[in-house]
């Protein structure tokens, strides 16, 4: 598939996905949210790919939000055949993605930008970015996950406050909401984007899969199922030669060469 709206690359076996809308602010429309998928899709079936990274084009937004021309035509069922497929349900797959997936950010980081960020497994910002979900001054809500991540990110009566105001935040205040893993100048924000990227992807692909599963899955259960999720995932993992691999190359002090199986 020819890409009009994002680049899609891959390098060392870490894939980037920019959106390519700079005119618009990145701003996600329906030809662009097409085209992220086949690039999710791709990322996913390459083995090659450890990591995926996600940006946006131009130096000056990450994804300002949902593309309004698009959004403000369509009628209430529409919207929730959007929201159902190319809203929530596509953020959700970055979140589901086997692969870890990093959000480097910088300039704007709003509404559905903000949204499909939470979505992504890690947050690294240039401290010149501006986080928020403005939707409440349209006289709408964060409808592609807002309520429900933002909550368990940063606490519900923060959520609150910054969603029912539509407040923007700065990068210092991002970090400290813990909303963001890491702040940077804008000239650094690449390199230790990829260095991030790069740690993970020499790891067991089969250990960070499973670790990221683990992780989520906790956050949608009660600690008891959790642990017993995890204990599962550790025990299935020790069937694998990457656990063997990993282990015998510690104890003849060497770096292990993980093969993902």
């Amino acid at each position: 598939m020819d890409y009009e709206n994002i680049i899609y690359k891959k390098e060392k076996g870490i894939a980037q996905l920019i959106i390519n809308r700079p005119d618009k602010r990145n701003a996600l429309n329906r030809a662009t949210r097409l085209e992220m998928v086949d690039a999710l899709e791709a990322t996913r079936a390459d083995s090659e790919i450890k990591v995926l990274v996600l940006s946006g084009a131009g130096g000056k937004s990450f994804i300002a939000g949902s593309d309004l021309t698009e959004l403000s035509r369509f009628s209430p069922l529409e919207l929730e055949e959007f929201l159902s497929t190319l809203s929530q349900r596509l953020y959700t797959r970055f979140e589901e993605l086997e692969k870890p997936v990093i959000a480097m950010i910088h300039g704007l980081c709003l509404g559905g930008g903000l949204e499909l960020a939470m979505a992504c497994d890690i947050r690294i910002a240039s401290n010149i970015s501006q986080f928020g979900q403005p939707e409440i001054l349209l006289g709408i809500m964060p409808a592609g996950g807002g309520t429900q991540r933002l909550a368990r990110l940063v606490g519900a009566g923060i959520a609150k406050e910054l969603i029912l105001t539509g407040t923007l935040i700065d990068a210092e205040e991002a970090f400290r909401l813990r909303l963001v893993n890491r702040i940077c100048a804008p000239d650094a924000l690449e390199s230790v984007t990829m260095e991030m990227a790069g740690r993970i992807a020499k790891q067991s692909p089969l250990a960070v899969k499973w670790a990221k599963k683990s992780i989520n899955m906790g956050q949608d259960v009660g600690l008891t199922a959790g642990l017993a999720y995890e204990l599962m995932v550790e025990c299935l993992l020790f069937s694998g030669k990457d656990s063997r691999e990993g282990m015998q190359a510690f104890l003849e002090k060497r770096k292990p060469v993980f093969k993902g199986v």
